[in-house]
């Protein structure tokens, strides 16, 4: 992607318009409102999400004239509210905030104001990121117009593969027009991210027939594409990709024995995002998600059935990313026990009806430690869990709601979605951010692993399957209900007490989930009666005939194993 780093004459002029540009929320004229509840007494629109953006403060603030209260800091999209002293809204919006020091030194006590994000959902509202919250002495203005009015928009071209689109800026007076950037070429390699304010108003052209593709006014920080890529042809629909998934199977069954070293006992955990970035990430979603792009997958592997049914992307700009990852790498860090790094953050990576992720291992050198973030779903038949198979290849699977987090070593735990996703018209969106330990390079594997982050291997006990599941059609329903002897194994344990011994096994894991394969049982275990319960350390493995004469035939990749992922979409 390129990124706007100079400040054009261009950018001076429309950092001008946004400073005198009148607000078309708020009337100059219009009463403040105090309210006592974020998610009762606010703006939502009929999907209960903020409806503007807001600009909320402490009721003290409106007697002591703190700049947010004032008209002068009116702005295009915003309303106002003030927040009344001990209610629910104050204790959501400023935490912190301390009262007796308001009534022992009113006059030098910081004033307060925050930022509530436009398309926010109604129940996490109420928190804001932490650049979004202001406190004196920083000077007001110059955090409204950073934080607020000055957001980034991200546009793309699949219009025409052999003619660029200019981008105009469009002045508010009528004048002239002022191209933004240089012209828009195609694909998704070629996204340009420029910042911009709210109420700003742009024009695309077509450079060579000049034809005026859309015009559009800026009402949040914004990814947009303008046409979309031509669909698979009738060769790729029809196109028999069995062959080429065997051979990727067995080449991530030997990447995942590269590294020795773990940073937690089962390989993954599942946590949840604090509120305010979740807020954020929602929003963000919310406002953009019907400028959703297919996603560029032709020629770069099989870990997505996308030749069976079309992924999509939302890109996410530049920094954004940056404040997103501050709060995330925080997060992983805590969770595998070393200081990590940020080495990359796709976008928003939104799957529908029928997707199915091949079981896989990321990057070696830069993918060491990831995590999964669910922004949102809806339309699900039933729940789409994520596949995680353990140190010891016992298959996890774990269901996640939006707002939840998968940590998981990704370089080394086989993970995947082979489950297809199931209901008409579902969606199913995730961010995914890696990372590595900060100051080990490519050589990071090669240290021993920590003492308390062993992984568990043999274990105590056996497993239960619960009593609902007694079919293939009938396993969503034991997602995490196994009950397990040895606590250590977590509450995820797959219903179908799977265990891979082999690279065979992932190969008929991909067979018994496929779509076609709804008939087979052969691979599930039932739970032992008292009588026959298993011994200690009793295998957790499905017994299945894995023998294949057409996978007895793929060739051996042993000598790729220390290549690269060949694509950087290479992850859940």
């Amino acid at each position: 992607m390129k990124f706007l780093h100079c400040i054009t004459k261009s950018s001076w002029l429309m950092i001008l318009a946004s400073l005198t540009k009148p607000s078309q929320v708020l009337g100059l004229d219009d009463e403040i409102p105090f309210i006592g509840s974020i998610s009762n007494e606010l703006s939502y629109d009929d999907n209960d999400h903020l409806s503007s953006y807001y600009l909320v403060f402490p009721e003290i603030d409106m007697k002591r004239g703190c700049p947010g209260t004032s008209q002068q800091y009116n702005r295009y999209g915003f309303k106002k509210a003030a927040l009344r002293s001990h209610s629910e809204a104050m204790e959501q919006v400023f935490p912190n905030y301390d009262y007796d020091q308001v009534e022992q030194d009113e006059d030098d006590y910081a004033c307060h104001a925050a930022i509530l994000e436009r398309g926010a959902e109604r129940s996490i509202a109420g928190y804001p990121m932490p650049n979004k919250i202001y406190k004196a002495p920083e000077h007001f203005h110059d955090w409204l117009s950073e934080n607020g009015s000055k957001v980034e928009v991200c546009l793309l071209n699949y219009y025409d593969e052999e003619n660029p689109l200019q981008v105009y800026w469009v002045p508010d007076d009528g004048g002239e027009l002022k191209p933004q950037g240089h012209p828009l070429r195609y694909g998704m390699r070629y996204t340009n991210c420029f910042h911009s304010f709210l109420g700003h108003q742009f024009r695309v052209e077509h450079t060579s027939t000049k034809e005026v593709l859309t015009e559009f006014t800026v009402e949040f920080p914004l990814s947009l594409g303008f046409g979309a890529p031509a669909p698979h042809g009738k060769d790729v629909r029809e196109a028999d990709f069995t062959e080429e998934i065997h051979s990727t199977l067995r080449h991530e069954w030997e990447k995942k024995d590269i590294p020795q070293r773990t940073f937690s006992p089962l390989g993954f955990s599942k946590g949840r995002l604090p509120n305010d970035i979740f807020a954020t990430m929602g929003a963000f979603y919310y406002n953009n998600r019907m400028h959703k792009t297919r996603e560029e997958w032709e020629g770069k592997g099989v870990f997505v059935n996308w030749w069976e049914t079309d992924v999509y992307m939302i890109q996410i700009p530049w920094g954004m990313k940056d404040i997103w990852q501050h709060r995330l790498v925080d997060l992983v860090s805590k969770w595998s026990g070393v200081q990590v790094e940020q080495t990359m953050m796709y976008g928003l990576r939104q799957y529908e009806e029928g997707a199915r992720l091949l079981t896989h291992v990321d990057r070696l050198h830069t993918h060491v430690l990831s995590s999964i973030v669910n922004v949102a779903q809806g339309g699900l038949e039933e729940e789409w869990p994520i596949e995680v198979f353990d140190h010891y290849g016992r298959l996890h699977e774990v269901v996640m709601q939006p707002g939840d987090m998968v940590f998981y070593e990704s370089a080394k735990a086989l993970h995947s979605r082979n489950r297809p996703l199931k209901g008409k018209g579902a969606h199913y969106l995730n961010l995914f951010t890696h990372y590595r330990p900060v100051g080990e390079g490519d050589e990071w594997y090669l240290k021993a692993t920590e003492p308390g982050r062993e992984p568990v291997l043999e274990v105590e006990g056996t497993c239960y399957t619960p009593e609902e599941v007694v079919s293939k059609q009938t396993e969503h329903l034991g997602y995490g209900k196994v009950k397990c002897d040895d606590p250590r194994l977590g509450r995820n344990i797959s219903p179908t007490l799977f265990q891979l011994k082999s690279a065979d096994d992932l190969i008929a894991w991909w067979e018994r989930t496929s779509p076609n394969r709804d008939d087979d049982d052969s691979m599930l275990v039932a739970s032992p009666s008292a009588d026959e319960a298993s011994p200690p350390n009793a295998e957790l493995r499905a017994n299945i005939d894995t023998s294949n004469e057409e996978t007895s035939m793929i060739q051996d990749t042993s000598s790729k194993v220390q290549e690269e992922v060949q694509s950087v979409n290479n992850e859940l």
